[in-house]
């Protein structure tokens, strides 16, 4: 059997581990930029995926730390709509995708890897972005450092408010 050595994984494998809530934690803290924070909103916000499927894949997430969809107010389910179309026209702008998934996982049994808070997933597609790695190496192949891509979501943000 090949291996490919991603020892980066750790972090992630540990966080199930570990006690408080990841989105929490960004929200308390001030530091937007180290935590990829890209929006906050008076209900939620907007931050890049430690560990994206693709580049530029963003979580959208009620400030309130809620784990079910019929728990959110109707304040956070619409703002969670509206940051949506925000962040798919953000998107459209740094990075012309071909198309989107946007989706949730309810549930660990659904693929939430975290299940008590809510998000949103908004993962930017292109055309011919699937390859062999993730079938063959159980492997994603992510072709920018998260700081760049953070970067070129917030110029684009700038020049969506000039």
């Amino acid at each position: 059997m090949e291996r490919i050595w991603a020892p980066w994984r750790t972090v992630y494998i540990g966080k199930h581990k570990e006690e408080g809530c990841i989105f929490c934690e960004k929200l308390r803290s001030t530091e937007d930029e180290a935590n990829y924070v890209l929006l906050r909103g008076q209900e939620t916000f907007v931050l890049l995926n430690l560990y994206p499927y693709t580049n530029g894949h963003l979580l959208i997430a009620p400030n309130r730390h809620v784990g079910e969809l019929t728990e959110l107010t109707e304040g956070e389910l619409l703002e969670l709509g509206k940051m949506t179309q925000q962040v798919v026209s953000l998107l459209r702008a740094a990075f012309n995708p071909d198309g989107f998934n946007i989706g949730v996982n309810l549930g660990r049994i659904a693929g939430a890897g975290v299940p008590g808070h809510f998000h949103i997933h908004v993962v930017p597609r292109w055309a011919g972005d699937t390859n062999f790695m993730p079938v063959l190496g159980d492997v994603r192949v992510i072709s920018e450092a998260l700081d760049t891509t953070y970067r070129k979501l917030k110029e684009a943000l700038a020049g969506e408010k000039a």
